[in-house]
């Protein structure tokens, strides 16, 4: 019922035995871990946080990370992870938004945070990171004084900010419910964990890697927390080949600089990369498979139903790979067995197997609305069906493919274009190492087909040479007519590529 029940079953069954490592170094027991956090969910409540109150984390990745998010959970209080990269704007939003009246703040982001909250409408408290005063008051509380855990799953439990791409990010809402459903979800359709496990944490910990949190804690997998805090190629292949049995979430663009640095070999301790948070091109997926073997799996979610609508496990993508099914490889699985996935047409009616249409989603998974946001909440959750925006189609196995978002459709003298498709026939090019899609305004045909590029490692892209490729192998009205070569592509701290910073390379 309270996500932090399962620390404590954790700590109770394991003891001693390390629950959390900094680079190589043990950080905490999972029975150090399990007193630390509900001495520092009784430092929180005297600085007056309870049940339903918002807390800020303005941190990068660090081992405290889990303790602030369950000493939250014991509380009834809801967790604000806050993206690492944002601007003091951003943080300053979020915040107030939010209504957190405290921040845990780690030290690369303290000037940062001073700077948004001095801005703030209301005093919001800072509290420094691994700082003596804040690991003071967290030995000098009585946790004694705490009362019982919550039991009410419908409580909410993070207030999950989506990457604001475009306008302002709204916060999901996910309950205790939500997340517990999503760890179920992990263990039946993608992997299964055990406490010989260790979860490394190369993405952020505010979004992606955060929520791989809560599955393997519930089984007693251990966390590692680079040293450096971020994803370091060289860094992440040490702590691979050190810890073995090794689980990590990683986004498209991180698998693509592993598989482009001279290092990365067959990688024998990595257990399982879960790739997820944008479109993974067959060429990626291909040459992973060849290099690693059956360790990729796939997910396909939203912050609104998190890592939780279809999904592709290990077993499933590497036989894909024997059997060269590529359709299935360029798909995003199959829906998760305790959620409902459909596609819909315009008139909300669900459409048959080959149709595209809105990917639509219910079940335990979804979120409750968007905080403090009803207009976006009735808009976005209709007839008991969150409406993701994304466009996709079944194929007649229920083996779903992603299409595009509904807002990056390009639509060319009234014909659909899904940017996607364009995408992957250009990184089949070798000189393309990253591609960008997206339609730009045109006079005569409404939009036009543009694409930014980034070449590989020492290639030069000759645009001529890439249209007359794209000649050979897409229909004329898919190809551009547009070409940006770019050093590289601007992202979310999530990997995503932000469309609108890349439109105006062309605008």
């Amino acid at each position: 019922m309270n996500i932090a029940d399962s620390l404590g079953h954790s700590a109770t069954a394991l003891g001693d035995r390390i629950a959390i490592y900094h680079g190589k170094a043990p950080y905490l027991s999972w029975r150090d871990l399990e007193r630390r956090t509900q001495k520092l969910a009784a430092a929180m409540q005297q600085l007056g946080i309870s049940q339903g109150d918002c807390v800020g984390l303005a941190m990068g990745n660090c081992p405290q990370f889990v303790e602030i998010l369950y000493a939250c959970w014991r509380l009834g209080a809801i967790a604000v992870p806050m993206n690492a990269k944002g601007h003091a704007s951003d943080f300053q939003y979020m915040l107030e938004h939010s209504g957190a009246r405290v921040c845990f703040v780690t030290a690369d982001l303290a000037d940062t945070l001073r700077q948004a909250t001095a801005a703030a409408g209301a005093a919001v408290k800072l509290l420094a990171v691994g700082s003596p005063e804040v690991s003071a008051s967290i030995e000098d509380a009585d946790e004694n004084t705490l009362p019982a855990t919550p039991q009410d799953a419908a409580l909410p439990a993070w207030l999950f900010y989506t990457s604001g791409t475009t306008g302002r990010p709204k916060g999901a809402t996910l309950s205790h419910r939500n997340l517990l459903a999503m760890a179920d979800c992990y263990f039946c359709d993608v992997d299964e964990v055990s406490d010989r496990d260790n979860l490394v944490h190369a993405a952020p910990m505010s979004h992606g890697s955060g929520l791989y949190i809560i599955p393997h804690v519930i089984k007693g997998a251990s966390q590692v927390v680079p040293l450096s805090g971020k994803f370091k190629e060289d860094e992440l292949l040490e702590l691979v080949d050190h810890f073995q049995h090794c689980t990590l979430f990683a986004a498209p663009t991180m698998l693509q600089r592993l598989l482009a640095n001279p290092s990365t070999g067959s990688l024998p301790g990595l257990k399982t990369l879960v790739l997820g948070g944008g479109p993974l091109y067959v060429q990626d997926c291909l040459s992973a498979l060849q290099k690693f073997g059956p360790k990729l799996a796939q997910i396909y979610g939203q912050g609104e139903t998190p890592m939780t609508i279809t999904a592709m496990n290990k077993q499933q993508m590497y036989q894909a790979f024997e059997n060269n099914a590529l359709d299935f490889l360029g798909s995003v699985g199959k829906p998760f067995r305790d959620v409902e996935v459909a596609v819909i047409g315009a008139d909300g009616t669900p459409l048959p197997a080959g149709e595209s249409g809105e990917i639509v989603v219910r079940g335990d998974t979804v979120m409750s609305g968007y905080w403090h946001n009803e207009g976006a909440s009735a808009e976005t959750l209709r007839n008991g069906w969150l409406h993701t925006g994304d466009i996709g189609c079944f194929d007649s196995d229920n083996v779903l493919t992603l299409k595009d978002r509904s807002k990056d459709l390009i639509i060319s003298g009234g014909t659909n274009i899904y940017p996607r498709e364009v995408e992957e026939v250009l990184l089949q090019h070798t000189a393309v190492r990253e591609a960008c899609v997206l339609g730009i305004t045109d006079a005569l045909w409404g939009e036009s087909v543009a694409a930014a590029l980034v070449p590989q490692p020492g290639a030069a892209i000759d645009t001529a040479d890439i249209d007359r490729f794209c000649q050979d192998h897409l229909a004329r009205f898919k190809r551009p007519k547009h070409y940006r070569v770019l050093d590289e592509l601007p992202k979310t701290a999530t990997g995503k590529v932000l469309k609108a910073k890349v439109r105006a390379v062309f605008q």
